[in-house]
C-alpha cells in the first residue's frame, strides 16, 4: 500500500521542481541587465547639445545623409555614438540639454560640440559632469513620486559611462603657440587631470563602467592643412600635419597612462581605452591609395547653396571628411567596425559584454 503514495509523492515533488525552475527562468530573463550608455564629450558625439544650449543653427546639408533634416548633429548622418546605440539597440540619446520630448530611459547624452577638459568653454568636461550629478539626483528624485521612464539608482550603476574629449584643447593650444610643440605638452597634465576627477567623480556616485577615447590624428584634418601655411617638412609621410600628431600621439600616451592607473586604484571598475587615434590614422592613410578624394574647400562651408555643394554631398558616402574637421558617416562607420573588432580596445572587452 505504500508504493503507490510514494510515487504520487515523487510526481508531485517534480512537478513543483519544474514550475520553481521554469519561475527563476522567467525572472531572470525579466532582471537581465539593459544597456544603458551616459556619455560626455565634444563634437565627436554631440547629438544635438549645442543645438539645444546655444540655440547654435545646425540644419541642412548637416544631417542629409541619413536623418534628412538637421539634428544637431556635425556631419551628414551618424555619428560613432549612434552607431554604438544601434549596436546595443538603444535608441539615439538625447542631449541632456534638449527640453522638447527627450527620451532618458535608456541613457542621456552630456556632449556638447565645442567642449573641451580644461574650462575654457561653457560646457567644459567639468560642467558637464555637474549637469549628471543634478541629472542623476533629480531622476531620483522624480522617480520617488511616481515618475516612470526615467533611470533608476540601479541603472546609473549599471551604465557604460564613455568619455571622448581633448581635440579641442589641444588645438586651441597650438593656434595659441603658434605651433609649438613644447608649449602645447605643457597644457596637457592639466587636461588629464580633468578626465581623472571626471572619472573620479562619476565612480564616487556609482559608475563602475567605463569607456575612454583618445583623441584623433589631429594634423590629418583637412582643415588644418588649408589653413596653416606649411611646407613638406612640416608633414608626415602620408601628408599629415607632423606637430599636431606629435600633440595628439603625446596626449594618448599619457591618456593611456591615466586609464592604467584608474584602473589600479578602482579595483571594482573596468576600464576601457579605445585607439581611435591608430584607426582614423589609417583611415586618413587611404588617400594615398585612391581610397578617399576628399579635399578641403572653405567654400563648401559658406557657400551651401551651390551646385558643387550638392554634388559633395551626394558623394559623402564615400568621403572620410564633411567639412574639413568632423568625419563622415561613412567614415565613422569604418571607425565604428573597427572598434568592434575588438582589435583597438585595451582590455579586448566588446561593448555589448558590459551587460
Amino acid at each position: 500500500m505504500d508504493h503507490p503514495v510514494s510515487s504520487l509523492q515523487c510526481f508531485f515533488l517534480v512537478l513543483c521542481l519544474s514550475l520553481l525552475v521554469c519561475s527563476n527562468s522567467v525572472d531572470t530573463s525579466k532582471s537581465r541587465k539593459k544597456p544603458i550608455l551616459i556619455n560626455f564629450g565634444d563634437s565627436n558625439s554631440d547629438t544635438g547639445g549645442v543645438l539645444a544650449g546655444v540655440g547654435l543653427p545646425i540644419g541642412l546639408p548637416h544631417g542629409i545623409t541619413f536623418f534628412h533634416r538637421g539634428t544637431g548633429r556635425l556631419g551628414d548622418g551618424r555619428l560613432i555614438l549612434d552607431f554604438f546605440c544601434e549596436h546595443l539597440k538603444l535608441p539615439y540619446l538625447s542631449p541632456y540639454l534638449d527640453s522638447l520630448s527627450p527620451n532618458f530611459k535608456r541613457g542621456v547624452n552630456f556632449a556638447v560640440s565645442g567642449a573641451t577638459a580644461l574650462p575654457m568653454f561653457s560646457f567644459p568636461l567639468a560642467v558637464q559632469i555637474r549637469q549628471y550629478i543634478r541629472f542623476r539626483n533629480r531622476s531620483q528624485e522624480l522617480i520617488s513620486f511616481g515618475k516612470r521612464d526615467l533611470i533608476d539608482d540601479a541603472g546609473f550603476k549599471n551604465a557604460l559611462y564613455m568619455i571622448d574629449i581633448g581635440q579641442n584643447d589641444l588645438l586651441q593650444a597650438l593656434y595659441g603657440s603658434n605651433l609649438t610643440y613644447t608649449a602645447v605638452v605643457e597644457k596637457i597634465p592639466p587636461m588629464l587631470l580633468e578626465i581623472k576627477k571626471a572619472i573620479q567623480t562619476v565612480y564616487l556616485y556609482g559608475g563602475r563602467k567605463f569607456w575612454v577615447h583618445n583623441t584623433g590624428p589631429l594634423g590629418c584634418a583637412p582643415k588644418e592643412l588649408a589653413i596653416n601655411p606649411h611646407n613638406e617638412s612640416d608633414l608626415d609621410p602620408i601628408g599629415c600635419f607632423r606637430v599636431h600628431n606629435d600633440v595628439a600621439k603625446t596626449f594618448n600616451k599619457g591618456l593611456f597612462s591615466l586609464v592604467n592607473e584608474m584602473r589600479a586604484q578602482l579595483k571594482d571598475a573596468t576600464l576601457v581605452y579605445v585607439d581611435i587615434y591608430s584607426i582614423k590614422y589609417k583611415l586618413s592613410g587611404g588617400s594615398r591609395e585612391g581610397e578617399r578624394v576628399y579635399v578641403y574647400d572653405k567654400t563648401l562651408i559658406s557657400t551651401i547653396k551651390h551646385s558643387h555643394y550638392f554634388s559633395f554631398l551626394y558623394r559623402a558616402w564615400k568621403e572620410s571628411v564633411w567639412d574639413g574637421v568632423h568625419y563622415t558617416e561613412a567614415a565613422n562607420r569604418f571607425v565604428v567596425d573597427a572598434i568592434l573588432s575588438n582589435r583597438y580596445t585595451y582590455p579586448k572587452i566588446p561593448l555589448n559584454r558590459f551587460w
